[in-house]
């Protein structure tokens, strides 16, 4: 194979500046309700009818005092509805009992998990343990809920058009009060009978973590309904973020990190701040078989896996007695230390991420790794309708220069089977969230239709979103925002037919 042959290329002037890129950052001060985006440049295909979900941090500092790291910014979803060439916007913030609280008071009152510390004295954070649902990381419709997503507990409910929070789900019953619920949840396609699900699980953390792996129905009478669950325990503290599904199997990548609690408790750094790789031990595979594939009720299989840290995957399929597994790999777990601005970050000392490829063989339980691509990626995904089967083509969020590390400037369209690719750059001034690709429901083709990013260009300082030809990359439509969006993290589509 000749990995990455370019085949289109948007070449930039010059790199990227701090001020630009930190510029994103910032609260969001307007909620909008059905505001028509403005057109800039292009046209938005007319076969585009559907809403466009996302997620992200709106909330990062409060009179003066900034979340330690982003991450820690209170949820605000963003709906932007595609009608007959039309789009138009919403935003709200989630109402979290704890966004609640702060807005009133207008100071910190929880410790973020990610090391931001509660406003007033520094002892105040010691011994406090409790856990802000900040509902900040992805959102999804499942029946008629649109639930709003962050993997310390339980999914928020929201109205899918207005928006407004109805509170905590526990989706008809199937969660307990606040259990921690993934989310990166997978929408099977179908690889069963009874049409799409939704397959997702919580996790319970210590010296022996228990994962609790779930499937939802996605469409028909039962939608939103449990249709199945199994729990099975691992020894090891879990750090999971992401999992991979095929037909068969539900995929775990259990990286080689520790936890250890003491900074926490004494409120010197946040949980996640007190996560530090081990290298002296193997990662592992996790491999738990789904209820209805060929190795139901049978027991996990525990696999070593490379070596590098995992938060995401793209894909996962099956071939004969093989798993294929592609993930985006780190070296290192990627961490902002409590003297550190994120807002300054050297992005020259963070470890890129990797796309490669693992064949698992289930007979022999040997690995083989393949590079897929040594540009630094992130927020990768494949048609959707190829999820859990070998998929050829691969839409990420790319840096601009081929190796190192750097921010999100391109999307870039990989051939993972010969390494070819399309790129779509608005270096060096320009700077992309995750794409999500749509597929056209007129076409048997894998790479037919469209990619949705929204993208924040700092020479005019403000968001813009951007509709590609999923195909070739190729610009479709330029609209504006109304308002500035910090850099967000998971979203999703749901076709107007679903809403």
């Amino acid at each position: 194979m000749n990995p990455e042959i370019k085949l289109k290329k948007t070449k930039p002037s010059e790199e990227f500046t701090q001020e630009d890129w930190s510029s994103a950052y910032c609260n969001v001060e307007k909620e909008y309700k059905n505001a028509t985006l403005k057109l800039i440049k292009g046209e938005v295909p007319k076969a585009l009818h559907g809403t466009f979900y996302r997620n992200g941090p709106g909330r990062l500092e409060r009179k003066g005092d900034w979340v330690h790291h982003p991450f820690d910014g209170d949820g605000m979803i963003t709906s932007m509805q595609f009608i007959d060439g039309i789009v138009t916007f919403s935003n709200r913030f989630v109402r979290t009992k704890a966004w609640e609280e702060e807005e009133k008071s207008g100071k910190f009152l929880y410790r973020g998990v990610f090391g931001t510390k509660k406003s007033g004295l520094f002892l105040s954070n010691a011994f406090d343990l409790r856990l802000k649902n900040i509902a900040n990381t992805n959102v999804i419709k499942l029946g008629g809920e649109l639930l709003a997503l962050w993997e310390a507990g339980s999914p928020h409910s929201l109205d899918p058009e207005t928006l407004e929070t109805n509170g905590l789900s526990n989706l008809k019953g199937a969660l307990s009060s606040n259990e921690a619920f993934s989310a990166h949840p997978h929408f099977d396609p179908g690889h069963y009978d009874d049409d799409s699900r939704m397959v997702t699980f919580g996790v319970k953390t210590g010296p022996k973590s228990t994962i609790r792996l779930m499937e939802f129905a996605a469409k028909g009478k039962n939608t939103g309904c449990l249709i199945t669950e199994r729990k099975d325990s691992f020894d090891g503290f879990a750090f999971l973020h992401d999992f991979a599904i095929t037909p068969n199997w539900a995929i775990f990548l259990q990286n080689a990190i520790d936890f250890n609690p003491i900074p926490f408790l004494l409120g010197q750094k946040g949980a996640a701040q007190c996560l530090k790789s081990n290298f002296t031990r193997k990662s592992k595979f996790w491999l738990i078989p789904r209820d209805h594939g060929a190795f139901s009720k049978t027991a996990p299989r525990i696999i070593d896996a490379p070596n590098g840290f995992v938060f995401h995957h793209l894909n996962a399929w099956e071939k004969n007695n093989d798993l294929f597994v592609e993930s985006i790999f780190y070296k290192d777990f990627p961490s902002i230390e409590p003297n550190q601005d994120f807002k300054k970050i050297n992005f020259d000392n963070l470890p890129e991420g990797i796309l490669k490829r693992c064949k698992i063989n289930l007979l022999t339980e040997s690995v083989e790794e393949q590079t897929l691509s040594n540009q630094c990626c992130e927020f990768a995904m494949v048609n959707p309708l190829k999820l859990g089967l070998e998929a050829k083509y691969g839409w990420m969020a790319t840096a601009e220069k081929k190796t190192g590390n750097g921010p999100l400037q391109a999307i870039k369209k990989l051939d993972l089977n010969n390494g070819t690719f399309h790129t779509w750059s608005i270096a060096p001034r320009g700077f992309v969230s995750e794409p999500l690709m749509i597929p056209r429901s007129s076409s048997k083709e894998e790479d037919h239709g469209w990619v949705l990013v929204l993208t924040w260009n700092g020479a005019l300082q403000e968001n813009e979103l951007v509709v590609l030809n999923a195909e070739d990359l190729s610009h479709q439509a330029t609209l504006k925002l109304p308002i500035k969006i910090p850099y967000g993290l998971h979203g999703s589509w749901v076709d107007s037919k679903e809403l």
